[in-house]
């Protein structure tokens, strides 16, 4: 006969447990709270902090840094991590611009960028996976591949400006869904799509299998390398679709996001909603949950006109302070402190 909860050891009623246990708050819903109080008091000290440009600001900032931590988060559950995102977010959508003012279709000049995402997505998941080149490494390295690349023979511009038309293109940045703002309503659909695939499907399972144990993975079946290289070509497709809607909203792409401090913010949203580093934890909600808290310490301090370094060195203190949160949390054992797992 199986046992039910309140007979497992640790369990409500268990010998010795002395009653009902009060349960822990987790990381998810501390740093929720933090957001909300940190709204509240902006709302009740910052001048213009509640207007509703600065909402909308707000709400599309938050967005934009969500839709790049869903697939941030994706990665990181596997046991990886992508220092080429923003890189891939900034060239394959500069290139689609770049086509554009060139005299091409929308459709068109999104197709041949999306399969410029896909082929970075395979070459990063082919070194990682079968050269078996650390992520950290691999990813930064070809962060600056992808840069040099298409500078030189996509892009010709550091900055590069959506031409006249292209309406529906626009719309994915500046459109509204029954007043919310498009980006939102995007950003809402990619977590709900993003939190059906890790849960409900055994490509998602294996993510999280493989990020739990590799080796275990293994030798129950799951085809690593395979997977592996799939969640590196989702990554790098978030980040193209991250890319087309920042440039719609802005009307533009900046090439030098890739030199920026982005992609740290980026890991920043993932790891301070609670998805820990060794892998094999956490979902869509935590990157909602980092997201939301980012998003409203970053606008509070553009209106407080806390300077470039100094929004740099409070992120930085804050994603310190998220990876000790998550080493106590998620403590590495002798399997997931494996050389190169990172």
């Amino acid at each position: 006969m199986s046992a039910s909860p309140e007979t497992l050891p640790g369990g409500p009623h268990s010998a010795g447990s002395g009653g009902p246990r009060r349960k822990k708050l987790t990381q998810e819903q501390i740093v929720l709270g933090i957001a909300a109080v940190l709204f509240v008091v902006f709302a009740l000290v910052l001048p213009g902090f509640l207007s509703a440009d600065n909402l909308v600001s707000l709400l599309q900032g938050v967005a934009l840094l969500g839709m790049l931590g869903l697939g941030m988060g994706l990665v990181i559950i596997g046991r990886g991590i992508d220092l080429a995102m923003v890189a891939t977010m900034a060239m394959s959508t500069g290139w689609v611009v770049e086509r554009l003012n060139g005299g091409s279709g929308f459709g068109e000049a999104a197709l041949y960028a999306g399969l410029f995402a896909v082929a970075i997505g395979v070459v990063l998941g082919f070194l990682i996976a079968y050269v078996e080149i650390p992520p950290i490494f691999a990813t930064l390295a070809m962060a600056t591949v992808i840069y040099g690349f298409a500078r030189y023979t996509m892009v010709s511009l550091d900055v590069v400006y959506v031409p006249a038309g292209h309406e529906g293109f626009r719309w994915l940045g500046s459109g509204r869904v029954f007043g919310i703002p498009a980006p939102v309503v995007l950003f809402a659909a990619m977590a709900f799509v993003v939190h059906l695939f890790l849960r409900y499907t055994k490509a998602g399972r294996y993510i999280y299998m493989i990020g739990d144990n590799p080796q275990t993975a293994r030798t129950t079946g799951v085809p690593v390398p395979q997977v592996i290289v799939m969640q590196y070509v989702i990554s790098s497709l978030i980040g193209f679709a991250t890319g087309i809607v920042t440039a719609a909203a802005v009307g533009s792409m900046n090439t030098r996001l890739v030199t920026s401090t982005m992609v740290y913010d980026v890991i920043l949203v993932a790891v301070l909603g609670g998805i820990g580093l060794a892998g094999g934890k956490g979902g869509a909600r935590n990157v909602i949950v980092g997201t939301l808290l980012i998003g409203t310490m970053l606008n509070g301090m553009t209106i407080m006109n806390f300077d470039y370094t100094t929004q740099n060195i409070v992120k930085s203190l804050v994603l310190l302070a998220a990876i000790v949160i998550d080493t106590l949390i998620n403590p590495r054992d002798e399997q997931t402190a494996q050389q190169g797992d990172i």
